[in-house]
């Protein structure tokens, strides 16, 4: 599930989860919050991605294709973006920075296009420098093939790994009986490159004939979730599983995540998908979510300014409009909490250099989470 717009809601019990952790209990709400919330861009209606600048500005991708700098409470529209696929869940998406941003100033972008082979659009990888409020020194990095018509599932977040690698995902585009689960093609995989496009010698497919040579994982549904994990250095992933199965993965190089083999969901329709949720050789989810929850980026608490989450995960989700809690203990889900139910669809969340949390609300803005 994806998009609410685009795909109906469905209520369905819990499936068995005898191989994924899931805990014993629903998802809790707080009787109080030890934070308040606070507006500090508006007028924005999806901001799908969000970077902090070292002189205190916010660079926003909203998914239109439209470019924001927010500074000093003042937006200022950032002049050559990507040139961008609007349709369905594809646009402008993610952003990141290099982690050494402050000496080369290179920022990457996620976004849909329809360079190349066939009618509609795929996902591409760009870097950019950012001056005098317009991106300058463009190189394209990566584009998916082929393009198609569909709407859905453009996957699209990026992270750099503590080695400086250039990780991002790409979902299947709603293709899932051909791309996730062949490695000769693009879509529903993570991808693994270095910061200026070039494919790592140790890629695990990187002396197949046929394979694409930037994969690292693959039987992936629709990652819009990356995040590193500040202890163990691991890349950890969500995906949309279709109703029901949405997953949380620790992505591990050349391993197979198993859809649409096996998955906890079900078709839209309530029809069967597959009777298994587990086979030899792929990958059981650390975490799956029955009802799919719909979630969209994700980030791990380090900040002193939450004493009490310390180490937990945090997603937003768009089908039911909160902000998740995760507490974990020894990769296991042992707590989950709702925060700022009915907020709206919650599109990103991320924990910026001063320490605060910020969350992207759709139609709403980008607000701060201010501890009392």
């Amino acid at each position: 599930m994806q998009n609410s717009l685009l795909f109906p809601i469905f209520f369905v019990v819990l499936l068995s989860t005898s191989c994924a952790e899931t805990p014993d209990k629903d998802v809790n709400t707080p009787e109080t919050l030890d934070f308040t919330t606070e507006l500090v861009v508006d007028n924005i209606q999806n901001a799908w991605g969000m970077v902090f600048l070292p002189n205190n500005a916010i660079l926003i991708s909203e998914k239109s294709g439209k470019l924001l700098l927010y500074k000093a409470g003042k937006t200022t529209t950032i002049e050559n973006p990507p040139k961008v696929y609007n349709r369905g869940q594809g646009g402008l998406m993610d952003i990141e920075l290099h982690p050494d941003y402050d000496k080369n100033g290179w920022i990457y972008f996620s976004y849909a296009s329809t360079e190349g082979d066939g009618k509609g659009g795929n996902t591409a990888i760009m870097r950019s420098r950012l001056s005098n409020n317009q991106l300058v020194d463009v190189e394209k990095l990566y584009k998916a093939s082929p393009n198609s018509t569909r709407g859905q599932h453009f996957g699209s977040r990026i992270e750099f790994d503590n080695d400086g690698y250039l990780f991002f995902s790409i979902g299947e585009r709603g293709n899932r009986d051909v791309n996730p689960q062949d490695i000769t093609r693009d879509g529903g995989k993570i991808y693994r490159l270095h910061d200026d496009g070039r494919i790592p010698v140790d890629n695990p497919f990187v002396n197949g004939p046929d394979a694409k040579k930037a994969i690292y994982s693959y039987g992936h549904r629709n990652p819009q979730g990356l995040a590193l994990h500040p202890n163990t250095g691991q890349l950890w992933e969500h995906e949309h599983g279709p109703r029901g199965g949405d997953e949380i993965n620790i992505v591990q190089k050349g391993k197979n995540y198993g859809w649409p083999i096996i998955t906890y969901g079900i078709n839209y329709s309530g029809t069967e998908i597959t009777d298994e949720t587990s086979r030899p050789g792929m990958e059981q989810p650390l975490y799956q979510w029955t009802p799919s929850i719909a979630p969209s980026g994700m980030a791990f608490v380090t900040s002193d300014k939450y004493p009490k989450w310390q180490g937990n995960l945090l997603v937003g989700s768009l089908a039911f409009q909160y902000l998740e809690r995760l507490e974990l203990q020894d990769n296991k889900v042992v707590y989950r909490e709702k925060l700022l139910d009915g907020m709206g669809r919650i599109r990103n969340v991320r924990q910026a250099p001063d320490g605060f949390i910020y969350i992207s609300v759709e139609g709403k803005g980008i607000f701060r989470l201010v501890p009392k």
